[in-house]
């Protein structure tokens, strides 16, 4: 029997575009505050990293806690569609202050501005807009086939937004002044193109009604009744697809976050072309939006996202294997092809983050009979701020411990052997992780058992 149908084509890619509004924060952020921080502001990249952690562990505590303030949210536009409007404002102006660290101030001061400046973006603003956005998949919509076009969609729109900041951004920075006046502006500019991405968004599709939502096959559909904070957090953690879903966002976002900061330097003291930082960008993400492209037709065709999303990561290790040896080669075009077939390979898991997440939150709701999805969803939020802010640590400590000089002509070799870690290395790693991962998340089967038990009872 056909799935019933929720949404247009218009609702989907309206949808969708909201990803440019975050990732205009987060690519930014990802590639960029690093060295505007190192080689602008003139602070130590250890300590950087360091701060950079702390206000991410905080980060993620703020899902959690955000997450359970939707769940009890109650309006005329849904419980999730408020946040992720209002939310973005305060998003916009915290990116603003980021990069608009004033040069007067002492150095202690500087760090101390940057950890508020960066804490209130991530822990509150950011947190907010994000949890609210990836929360609708599950909110407008109960079609499987949809959550995943949803999600497909969107990082359509994210993978193109990232390939866009990389490639513009640098001279963007020098066309509007230069320095410090230069990263300011760009980060203005961002900000407007965000709220504007953010608003189409959150217009363009309408949640479902609670009691819609909450029609499943379950001898507990009487209990409406909101668990409490504690009942939830037992919900939540007592799921072993949740836990699997954190440790893939967390991986997922520790490598994003130590290859997006070390691409930078990579390609400024490696191969002395900044330049190589978009193509290499494009190399990933086009082969990512190519494969993402496909992957509903291919959920469909296998009747789920486990067989694609296993066979594909671990084609992608074997492709990854190349890019390190082309790396240590310095043979770009081997390079560029290894890391095109390996994004391409692992894409679907990508494209199918947000409906595995919704496809976890059903199966909580068929064994406890309650809906969280807000606290699911920021789960999710709390493994990607766990992981990005470990990757962001991580990458600091290992370029101070490899000698790293701001603004050097010529970086140590302990440097360049560093970033050979951390650009080729560290991403092939992930990449054998990530098949274990996506071997244990069978939560479509544990679901479908689920109603083949209970269904007919």
């Amino acid at each position: 029997m056909e799935e019933k149908r929720y949404l247009k084509w218009y609702n989907k890619i309206g949808y969708g575009q909201g990803d440019i509004a975050g990732n205009a924060v987060y690519a930014f952020i990802n590639s960029f505050v690093m060295i505007y921080l190192t080689d602008t502001v003139g602070l130590n990249v250890g300590i950087i990293g360091t701060l950079i952690m702390l206000s991410k562990f905080a980060d993620g505590l703020s899902d959690i806690i955000f997450g359970r303030l939707m769940d009890k949210t109650k309006t005329k536009m849904g419980k999730a569609r408020p946040w992720m409007l209002y939310s973005y404002f305060g998003n916009a102006a915290a990116l603003i202050m980021l990069f608009t660290i004033p040069s007067s101030l002492g150095e202690k001061a500087q760090y101390a501005y940057f950890f508020i400046a960066y804490t209130m973006l991530n822990a509150v603003f950011y947190t907010a807009n994000n949890i609210s956005y990836g929360c609708l998949t599950a909110l407008v919509t109960k079609n499987g086939n949809e959550r995943v076009q949803m999600g497909s969609i969107r990082y359509i729109f994210s993978m193109t937004t990232n390939i866009v900041v990389s490639y513009v951004t640098i001279g963007l920075v020098t066309k509007l002044g230069g320095g410090a006046a230069g990263w300011r502006n760009v980060a203005i500019l961002y900000a407007v193109i965000g709220i504007i991405s953010n608003t189409i968004a959150v217009f363009a599709v309408k949640e479902l009604p609670q009691e819609e939502l909450e029609d499943r096959n379950s001898e507990k559909q009487e209990d409406h009744q909101a668990p409490s904070f504690l009942e939830a957090l037992k919900i939540v953690f007592t799921n072993k697809y949740y836990f699997v879903m954190v440790c893939i966002y967390v991986l997922m976002y520790v490598n994003s976050a130590i290859k997006g900061g070390a691409g930078t330097y990579f390609m400024t003291y490696i191969f002395r072309d900044t330049s190589l930082l978009g193509t290499f960008s494009l190399a990933f993400r086009l082969p990512t939006l190519l494969g993402m492209v496909f992957t509903p037709f291919l959920v469909k065709k296998f009747r789920g996202m486990y067989k694609v999303n296993f066979v594909g990561n671990l084609c992608s290790v074997l492709f990854l294997a190349g890019y390190v040896a082309a790396g240590y080669m310095r043979n770009v075009p081997l390079m560029l092809a290894m890391l095109a077939a390996g994004a391409f390979m692992a894409s679907p898991l990508t494209g199918t983050l947000n409906a595995l997440v919704a496809a976890a939150a059903d199966y909580t709701y068929r064994k406890d009979g309650k809906r969280i999805d807000g606290m699911r969803f920021s789960c999710s939020s709390f493994g990607a701020k766990i992981g990005s802010g470990l990757g962001t640590a991580i990458s600091g400590w290992l370029l101070s411990a490899g000698g790293y000089v701001a603004n050097a002509a010529q970086q140590p070799d302990s440097a360049i052997r560093m970033l050979n870690v951390m650009y080729l290395w560290i991403p092939f790693a992930v990449a054998i992780l990530l098949s274990i991962l996506t071997y244990l998340m069978k939560v479509e089967k544990a679901n479908a058992d689920w109603d083949r038990e209970h269904v007919n009872q």
